[in-house]
């Protein structure tokens, strides 16, 4: 049914539904004349615009350096048990050598007193004079190494000269005449001879009066020689 208003002024009903309006967004308008766009709104809309990228950026940036950070855990895992192996290795290696350099030192401890008594017997057996008979060679002490050497000669020159022999050697030193006596020869009673002792002390001469020979010189084998040392 149609309804026409006569009156004048009069404004036309509005019918019972009401629509949506977009007058209330009119602050969304520009140009046209329409009202201006209100700032604050303008720049709280910005606002949240930007929140949302730099949340976006910061999510992506986090997640990206989370992964960089997990790659290098991993990979300073991996080293880290590279490193401890390695570690295992050179400190076995260590022991390994500190036990072969103290076996060395006893080898050559042995090896530097291999050729003391060659050394004393040699320079005996040079000293020894004619008329001049030995019956024992001890060792009396260990440090500095000590000798008694005990024996029988027809004279005493003969005796002096055997300790001047001693002496003039250069392994021993501090020759003393320990004890003489005469007594009678036990292959003829008329005949009277000098019991003495000696005791003495061995010393390391120096380095440039001994030199090297070759123990076995070179066979058709091709063997190298030993050397040994000598005066």
């Amino acid at each position: 049914m149609i309804e026409v208003n006569l009156l004048p002024g009069g404004k036309k009903r509005s019918g019972k539904g009401r629509g949506f309006s977009l007058s209330g967004l009119s602050f969304l308008k520009r140009g046209g004349g329409g009202p201006p766009a209100d700032p604050y709104i303008l720049s709280a809309i910005g606002a949240g615009i930007l929140s949302l990228g730099l949340m976006g950026w910061l999510f992506f940036g986090t997640r990206s350096r989370h992964e960089d950070l997990q790659v290098s855990l991993e990979t300073a895992a991996q080293d880290s048990a590279r490193f401890a192996d390695l570690i295992k290795r050179t400190t076995e290696l260590t022991a390994r050598r500190d036990s072969i350099a103290q076996r060395v030192e006893i080898i050559q401890k042995i090896d530097a007193d291999r050729y003391v008594w060659p050394h004393i017997f040699d320079e005996i057996a040079r000293a020894l004079p004619d008329y001049t008979w030995l019956t024992a060679v001890t060792q009396t002490g260990s440090d500095p190494l000590t000798l008694r050497i005990t024996g029988e000669a027809g004279n005493m020159y003969a005796i002096t000269t055997f300790m001047t022999n001693l002496e003039a050697s250069p392994f021993l030193r501090a020759v003393t005449l320990e004890h003489i006596e005469g007594k009678q020869s036990p292959t003829d009673p008329q005949d009277i001879v000098q019991d003495f002792s000696l005791t003495m002390n061995y010393q390391s001469p120096p380095l440039d009066q001994l030199h090297t020979v070759p123990l076995f010189e070179n066979g058709p084998g091709g063997s190298s020689p030993a050397d040994t040392t000598g005066r």
